[in-house]
């Protein structure tokens, strides 16, 4: 399977911008494309994630896997961004090792959602 980074293309990061002004969302999702993702990774920009005042925000999600919104990054972030995707790629259930993970996945962690076949079952199921 693939593992999706989705990054939230309007996200303002806090800052009051033109209508015009490139979306430091945008900025990111376009610094993370021309990096290339890593294997087993697809990139997808997405209208919004819902994290507005936590921008720049991403997102990792695989079936079968937990997701993981990730917020507060900027363009330097990129490259831990990309290892971090590819770490959660290659785990079984999303749930990378704490000291394997970027500091900035460590640090900026905004939720995390267990997959959905368990939002299905009781809890004493």
């Amino acid at each position: 399977m693939t593992a999706t980074l989705y990054v939230c293309t309007t996200c303002r990061a806090g800052e009051v911008l033109e209508e015009d002004a490139p979306r430091p969302g945008a900025l990111l999702h376009s610094a993370l494309t021309e990096a290339g993702a890593p294997d087993a990774v697809e990139i997808v920009g997405v209208a919004c994630l819902s994290a507005c005042s936590q921008g720049a925000a991403v997102a990792l999600s695989e079936p079968g896997k937990w997701t993981y919104v990730y917020g507060r990054l900027t363009l330097a972030d990129a490259p831990d961004i990309l290892a971090g995707a590819a770490a959660y790629a290659a785990s079984a259930d999303g749930l990378v090792p704490w000291r394997e993970r970027p500091v900035i996945f460590r640090k900026q962690s905004l939720a995390r959602v267990p997959p959905l076949p368990c939002l299905w079952r009781l809890p004493n199921e």
